[in-house]
């Protein structure tokens, strides 16, 4: 006789309506004993993994059958929990990062930038402010009319993680402001102290559950939970430090806006200094360091920013970042331990990467076990020029290192203890062969890298490129991750060997659907539901296939830059095969984009040139639709899509500040003019670009024509 089914392993979509009922009771008990033993007793006796998992399962039942929601759903729990985690809120101003600093003479550079940009010289004045760069999750929280209404982690930058619920368990931000704009977005850090990180550890290893490796793990752990009232039961605080959107401004500088924010009740940082220039910034900096362990919470570093909210308005963003803010971070903190052994990593650009495998030790509150070691001349102690390092030290295995983590995240070994090498111990000799598929390994001259030439047929690069490719900022498809396309880039008959194979997949139907129904956690529904989560990644953006498609030195930010030039993928397309001989219109074309060089350029071109890689990227562009993008444009404007040129001296704004500003306004701006030129705005000393596109018949004006067209006049 058949053996009835576990209901409990049974998918929610294949559960009968009697079984849905049986499974939605045992999970209400089961969530409502583990919410006992973890808030009442403070012992839990389910990982915080395990309990995610119930709360998902109840959900998806819930969904599937809701007339058999019950009365004590655990999806009524305040801060109730979301199938695929929590749901998002899109940021209206985007939460960007900082650019960092790491020395005196990066702080220098910063202010010699900004005056640059502005077109200020060295005796103008201007301010900034200096503040303690708080080590924990960035949060922003948005009133309207004076009230919380919702509250959202940084995310991508643009949407963020929807935790309202949750934020309002932390004691001190505020539910209810007076004398703020209607709207207001409030954002700053949530952290935790480092008396309650120790504390909430000793807690949590008494009650034998999760131990937190540092205190903002702990925060973001602790904010991120789908149950407000584990929020609730932590020991987090918030620091405001900006603001968002607003419906009307808050001050006109940096510093009276933030006096105004602890006026409404928010905490804010008083070490937060007003100074006048770098050596005040410096000399502030010198002063949190030395009070750092003596705060009681995190930091790690010191950020600057220009205090007129007027000029951070001309100055603005690149694409990740402002120009008008830095975070000046402080030295790294050092730790000596064992390097038991050196091994090779094989990247998606064939880069060799050598990784020392540490015996672990404690680095900044954080166990480090493996450390980069950058490339074979940093093991031999010289640079990539000849000149020697750490005084000439190499790097062996069985070493006592000293390690510490750059910007107190990425671990490094930084020194070697000669006095206690082994006697036998013997130089690390740098494979010239790929480890991974044993094609030659060469160094390029001016390369500080050494790389695999075996390109599509090194396992190592072809799996390496398939995680990128489904990674979040590239295609991001639901169900398939980095873990899942290694398993089917070695599984023969899933065979996924890039990227085009993925969305041939269903087509593949009888082997694929057998094979994956087979692994564990899959059954028809799930493998559904892949394809089907596959088959909506088909239509897709033009900058999001670009940068999917892990060409060295294209990033992000890179996509996005050809992606707003050329708009769609055919003229792309043909624009890059056209600038294979790094030579000619194409190639200046590609040369005139601002924020590509002439490596990028050479990267991306030799992709396609390369046959084998191009047929790839052919395979995979059939089975899409890729997506035009618009070049960023505003409806009222008047240069919106054109092509603008600048030459000559301008005399009321800088060279960057004006390209700036046309971008802004959609306008493409080229650094050479051709008879794709509708616009040249010349300055005194116009000379050769002027003459010829008067020879091209393009309009030219002065740059006060050019301010009163553009409305700023």
């Amino acid at each position: 006789m058949e053996q009835a089914p576990n209901v409990e392993q049974i998918e929610p979509n294949d559960l009968t309506e009697d079984q849905a009922s049986s499974e939605l009771a045992r999970l209400a008990d089961a969530l409502a004993r583990a919410n006992a033993d973890y808030h009442g007793r403070d012992q839990p006796k389910i990982s915080d993994a395990d309990y995610d998992a119930l709360k998902r399962r109840n959900l998806a039942i819930e969904q599937r059958f809701p007339a058999l929601k019950r009365d004590d759903s655990p999806t009524e729990q305040i801060g109730g929990p979301l199938a695929e985690g929590f749901s998002k809120i899109r940021h209206e101003v985007r939460m960007l990062s900082l650019g960092n600093a790491f020395d005196d003479s990066d702080v220098t550079e910063f202010d010699a930038r900004i005056r640059k940009y502005l077109g200020l010289s060295d005796t103008d004045a201007l301010s900034y402010t200096a503040e303690p760069k708080i080590d924990g999750l960035s949060l922003s929280l948005r009133y309207e009319a004076g009230r919380l209404v919702s509250a959202a982690t940084r995310g991508d930058g643009g949407v963020g993680e929807n935790v309202t619920a949750n934020a309002k368990m932390i004691a001190n931000i505020p539910q209810q402001i007076s004398g703020a704009p209607d709207v207001l977005e409030v954002r700053g850090e949530v952290y935790m102290s480092h008396a309650d990180f120790a504390a909430l550890n000793k807690a949590q290893e008494a009650a034998g559950a999760k131990v937190f490796a540092n205190p903002r793990n702990a925060a973001a752990g602790s904010l991120r939970q789908l149950d407000a009232n584990v929020t609730k039961a932590r020991p987090l605080a918030f620091f405001a430090y900006a603001w968002g959107a607003v419906s009307e401004p808050l001050a006109d500088t940096q510093m009276k806006a933030i006096t105004r924010l602890s006026e409404m009740g928010f905490q804010t940082n008083p070490l937060t200094r007003l100074c006048k220039g770098p050596a005040e910034l410096v000399a502030h900096y010198a002063d949190i360091e030395v009070a750092r362990p003596d705060l009681g919470y995190d930091i790690d570093g010191v950020v600057y920013k220009v205090n007129d909210l007027d000029l951070q308005r001309r100055l603005g963003f690149r694409s990740t970042t402002p120009r008008w803010a830095i975070a000046h971070k402080f030295a790294a903190e050092l730790a000596w331990t064992r390097l038991e052994a050196i091994e090779i990593q094989v990247g998606r650009t064939g880069a060799l990467s050598p990784v020392a495998r540490l015996l672990p030790v404690t680095v900044g509150g954080v166990v480090v076990s493996n450390a980069t070691l950058h490339n074979e001349d940093y093991i031999k102690g010289i640079d990539s020029k000849g000149g020697e390092i750490r005084g000439g030290k190499d790097i062996r295995e069985g070493d006592l290192v000293q390690v510490y983590r750059a910007g107190d995240v990425i671990p490094k070994v930084a020194d070697v203890d000669l006095s206690q090498r082994a006697a036998d111990a013997v130089p690390y000799v740098f494979p010239d062969l790929c480890p991974e598929c044993g094609s030659a390994a060469i160094r390029e001259e001016g390369d500080a890298v050494r790389r695999c030439t075996g390109g599509v047929i090194c396992p190592a690069q072809a799996v390496e490129k398939l995680k990128h490719f489904v990674s979040r900022g590239a295609f991001d498809i639901d169900g398939l991750g980095a873990k899942q396309v290694e398993a089917f880039y070695h599984d023969d008959q899933l065979s996924v060997r890039e990227p085009a194979d993925i969305f041939t997949l269903r087509q593949r139907d009888a082997k694929a659907m057998t094979k994956l129904k087979n692994r564990d956690g899959w059954g028809d529904t799930s493998v559904g539901n892949l394809f089907d989560a596959i088959d909506e990644r088909r239509k897709i953006p033009l900058n999001r296939v670009i940068f999917a498609l892990g060409i060295r030195h294209v990033g992000e930010s890179a996509a996005n830059l050809f992606a707003r030039h050329f708009t769609n993928w055919d003229d792309f397309e043909q624009a890059v095969r056209d600038a294979a001989p790094q030579s000619g219109p194409a190639w200046d074309d590609l040369l005139s984009i601002d924020g590509v060089g002439a490596v990028m350029a050479a990267s991306l071109t030799q992709a396609f040139a390369q046959e084998a890689e191009y047929a790839s990227i052919k395979r995979l562009v059939d089975e899409l639709e890729v997506q035009p993008v618009a070049r960023p444009a505003t409806a009222d404007s008047p240069v919106a899509g054109q092509t603008v040129v600048f030459t000559g001296t301008l005399e009321k704004m800088s060279r960057a500040e004006a390209k700036a500003r046309a971008e802004g306004l959609g306008a493409k701006v080229s650094g050479s003019v051709s008879a794709k030129t509708d616009l040249l705005v010349a300055g005194p000393g116009a000379g050769s670009k002027a003459t010829k596109a008067a020879s091209l018949g393009i309009k030219v004006i002065d740059e006060d024509d050019w301010l009163a067209l553009i409305g700023d006049a």
